[in-house]
Formats: structure tokens, C-alpha cells, sequence
């Protein structure tokens, strides 16, 4: 769905994940993507994480995270929790590609007018979280600067579905948005893990994975298939990208890269005859997969620090790293947003979407400080398992809650406002 569409759909995509079967129905996979489950399916596998890590049964937890499991012939011996980073998570991250893919080519991108305000505020909330967490470290003398990007990283699957579920009745232009500035975001977190969370490059072995890439992408191109023909190429598809990832991993970057390189491969323009794009099908097919498995599991084995361990809840935030990602996240992203948007608003001929004032986008610059999926990620490759690693995976669940809750504290107050404003009543279709 482009973002200018009234009907909600997958954040930043399109509106497939609800369409009704005949008669009104709906399947399993159309449930599973909507935005709402999807993001309590998130929070569930961060609760029950957090509460099992901290229970007397913590030991547990920690063994099933640290069981290893895969061949070590081909280096995939890994643990159950990095087969969650690395593996489950190249599923989301497909999706994203899939979504970016479609939003440059066709959607809110794709316009300089529609894309500019939003995607320059992306980028001012991502630098303010960034200076203030190196501003927090240096202070504290902690030598930490390297998990700088913890807070710079907005979920778009989880604050879409806060959006969703609070902000019904609220102009379509902050969703627009929202859905500009996550992409936007979106990207340039994919960017810094690619470049400043890579370890010790391989070129070869991304040389390797080029043929597979490509096979992909030609197969992706082919016109819908049905009968054996379809299961032998969707079989094709799904071994060159599991040999495309092995590749990556083997490479040092880091292996979720993948997913989004091969949803990029996927053609995001309907073809004379198709209904749908190939980007759209293959997401209407993954997406389930994604918000119904990777992303629960993910958080499972990320949110699961055990505060208990570590003296307590207040000794964990306030370590200088905990305290400057929590900053990071509620206050330098709604900072970085607004003041940002003001300043292009009042200085620039670039207008907001939707004629909405600066003053009308502080709910939707407080969703951005929802870090959750990636920042979590970030804080794994940013910090070796132990006091750091724990203290910033708090930290950003902390702070995606409190950001969470006042989003949806002023969401509600400007839903009301709304009555007294006919202006933007008149563009209310969320």
C-alpha cells in the first residue's frame, strides 16, 4: 500500500496482508500480518524473554540461547540465539527490502515533493540520538563509543502497530509520514550495520554469492507459475537464497544484509496482465512468516537480559551506556524529528505532507523513538555479551516503552483535538 492509501496495511507496504478471502473471510496469513497481532506478537516474545530471564528458571533461558546447533564443516555452528540474529531475522529484513524496494520505485519515494520533508527528518532523528549517546559516554569517561547507533534505529512494524491501534481518526498525512520516515530510517540503519558493524571482510565470498543473487532475481522476474513448474522454482528460489545467506555470513557482513539485497532483486511494478507486483506477492507470501516467527523469536532470544543477575533493574540503567541510549531514543528522536521539520518547513520551499504543521507530528517523532528489533540487533554486533550488551538491550526496551506510551498519550489528545480543527478533520481517514 502506498502510504497515501486511506486503508491501513503492512507498514510500508501494501495493503495485501488484509485482503479478505470470498465472503469476507479471512486466512491465517492475512491475520498474521496485520499490524496489530504482528506487534503484540513482538512484545510477547520480549515479555515472556524477560520474564523467564529473571525468574529462578534463568538457567534454563540461557541454555536453550546457548545451544548450538548446525554443521561445523560449513562454520554455521551457531547458537540458537544468533540463528535468530542472523538467520530468522534475514526474513524481516527481506520484507524490508521488498518494502524499500516498492517505495522508491513506486511509492512516497519515489515523489522529491512527498519524500523530502519526512526522509530529511529521518535522517536529524537518527544524528541527535547518535551525538547525544557519544555526548552521555564521553561525559562517563566509559569506553563505549562504538554502540553509538543503538538509538539512532526506529521499528517500523512495532510503531505502526501502536499507530494502529491509537491512532484511528488522525489525519492520513502522519501515517504518510511515519511510513516515509521509517523507510527512510530503515535504510540508513540498514547502511551503518553493512558498513560500521561489518567484521573482518571476505570479499570472495560475496563474489560467491553474486551468481545466486542474480539467479534469484531472474527467477523473481518470471510470470506467476502453477503446478510442479511453480514448486520447482520456488524451491530453486528458496536454495540460492539460503546459499546466498550462508555466503554473506561467511563474508563478516553481517548476515540479515542478505534479506534485504534479495527483496531488492524483486520487480516492484505490476506487469500488462498482473493485478499485483512481484514485490507485493512475494510479500503477501513471506510476510506471515516474518511478523508471525522471525520477529517473535528474534525477540525472544534478544530481550532475554536477565536484570536479576545484574543487581536490579535501577543498577542496569544506570550504567552510562543504558542512560545514554534511553536519552537517545526519547529524547533525541523527537528533537532530531521536529526540530528538524521545523526548520525545512520555515526555511525551505519543501512543505509537510498533507499541509500538517510541525506541532502536529509529536506523536508520530515520539513512535520514532520505538527502537526495538533493530536496535536490539545493533546492540549485539555493537557490544561483546555481558555488563554493556545487557545494559543497552534494556535500555532500548525502556525507551521504546516510554516512547511508546507518551506516543500514544499525545496521539490520543490530538485525536480529540481534531474535533475542534475542521481543517484536518476533513483528512481524517486513518
Amino acid at each position: 500500500m502506498s502510504p497515501t492509501d486511506p486503508t491501513p496495511g503492512p507498514p510500508g507496504g501494501s495493503s495485501l496482508g488484509h485482503h479478505p478471502l470470498p465472503g469476507g473471510r479471512h486466512s491465517l496469513s492475512d491475520v498474521l500480518s496485520g499490524e496489530r497481532l504482528g506487534g503484540l506478537l513482538l512484545l510477547a516474545g520480549a515479555a515472556v524473554a524477560l520474564v523467564w530471564a529473571n525468574s529462578p528458571w534463568r538457567g534454563t533461558y540461557a541454555g536453550i540461547a546457548e545451544t548450538v546447533v548446525g554443521p561445523a564443516s560449513l562454520h554455521l555452528d551457531l547458537s540458537l540465539a544468533t540463528w535468530a540474529a542472523d538467520g530468522l531475522l534475514a526474513v524481516f529484513f527481506f520484507v524490508v527490502g521488498l518494502e524499500l524496494k516498492r517505495e522508491i520505485v513506486a511509492g512516497t519515494l519515489r515523489d522529491p515533493k512527498t519524500a523530502a520533508v519526512p526522509a530529511i527528518a529521518a535522517v536529524g532523528g537518527m544524528a541527535l540520538p547518535a551525538a547525544i549517546y557519544t555526548v552521555v559516554v564521553l561525559v562517563s569517561g566509559v569506553d563505549a563509543l562504538h554502540g553509538w547507533a543503538v538509538p539512532t534505529a526506529t521499528d517500523i512494524a512495532f510503531a505502526v502497530a501502536v499507530l494502529a491501534v491509537v491512532g484511528k481518526g488522525l489525519p492520513v498525512g502522519l501515517r504518510t509520514f511515519l511510513l516515509t520516515l521509517a523507510v527512510v530510517d530503515d535504510l540508513l540503519a540498514i547502511t551503518i550495520i553493512a558498513i560500521f558493524y561489518t567484521a573482518d571482510l571476505a570479499v570472495l565470498w560475496l563474489l560467491a554469492a553474486l551468481p545466486l543473487v542474480l539467479l534469484f532475481a531472474v527467477l523473481a522476474r518470471l510470470r506467476p507459475v502453477s503446478g510442479a513448474t511453480r514448486v520447482v522454482v520456488l524451491v530453486v528460489m528458496a536454495a540460492a537464497a539460503v546459499v546466498a545467506w550462508a555466503m554473506v555470513h561467511e563474508s563478516g557482513v553481517h548476515a540479515t544484509v542478505a534479506g534485504v539485497v534479495l527483496g531488492f532483486t524483486v520487480p516492484a511494478v505490476a506487469r500488462r496482465g498482473e493485478a499485483l507486483s512481484p514485490s507485493e506477492r512475494y510479500e503477501h507470501a513471506v510476510r506471515p512468516w516474518s511478523a508471525g516467527l522471525a520477529l517473535p523469536v528474534f525477540a525472544f532470544f534478544a530481550a532475554g537480559v536477565s536484570v536479576v543477575d545484574a543487581g536490579g533493574l535501577g543498577s542496569v540503567l544506570g550504567q552510562p551506556v543504558a542512560l545514554a541510549v534511553v536519552l537517545g531514543l526519547v529524547v533525541g528522536k523527537v528533537f532530531g524529528i521536529m526540530v528538524v521539520t521545523t526548520l525545512v518547513a520555515r526555511l525551505t520551499p519543501l512543505e509537510i505532507p498533507q499541509g500538517l504543521r510541525p506541532s502536529h507530528l509529536l506523536g508520530v517523532s515520539l513512535l520514532a523513538g520505538i527502537g526495538f528489533t533493530v536496535s536490539l540487533l545493533i546492540s549485539e554486533l555493537a557490544f561483546e555479551p555481558g555488563e554493556m550488551q545487557d545494559g543497552a538491550k534494556v535500555a532500548v526496551l525502556v525507551g521504546s516503552l516510554i516512547s511508546a506510551v507518551l506516543a500514544s498519550v499525545v496521539l490520543t489528545l490530538q485525536r480529540r483535538a481534531l474535533r475542534d480543527d475542521p481543517v484536518l478533520e476533513t483528512r481524517a481517514q486513518l
